[in-house]
């Protein structure tokens, strides 16, 4: 849809659309409420500002693990990347995601679109080593560039 649409739906159809580029309602609520939006760039600066942390975990749970299987929509376009990976590294992945959730008790989140499977892992693996509070700052900036990506696939300018 173009923005002009997004800008003239009710509010709503609004966050229904935004529900889409992120599973969290109080964050949708709030950016469509703020609108018109004279520019794409203008509401993705608005729903950055709008994310807080409260908002992360209703967000994860939109959120597949990376590398698995069963993702699909934006997620698995953003994951393609990892879908031809080596087994080995598939498996990597599936270790870590299980080591992540059981230090952090949630999903590894990574703004993964145009990212190869070992470039992810290296990341997973790193990421480990942040503390909860670190971990959860790097998190909630991930899904802001999830969101950016997701908000321009879902309108544009004209």
């Amino acid at each position: 849809m173009t923005l002009q649409q997004f800008n003239a739906l009710p509010a709503a159809e609004a966050e229904r659309a935004l529900l889409a580029c992120c599973s969290a309602p109080r964050w949708a609520r709030v950016v469509a409420a703020r609108r018109p939006f004279p520019s794409v760039e203008a509401l993705q600066a608005a729903a950055a500002e709008a994310l807080r942390d409260s908002d992360l975990d209703d967000a994860l749970e939109g959120h597949p693990r990376i590398g698995d299987r069963v993702a699909e929509g934006a997620s698995a376009r953003e994951q393609a990347g990892v879908a031809g990976a080596p087994l080995d590294v598939l498996d990597a992945l599936a270790r870590g995601n299980r080591a992540y959730e059981a230090r952090f008790g949630y999903v590894y989140l990574v703004c993964a679109s145009g990212r190869s499977a070992e470039d992810l892992l290296a990341t997973l693996q790193a990421r480990l080593a942040n503390d909860p509070a670190t971990e959860r700052k790097v998190a909630l900036e991930e899904l802001t560039g999830i969101n950016r990506l997701r908000i321009a696939r879902l309108v544009r300018s004209s």
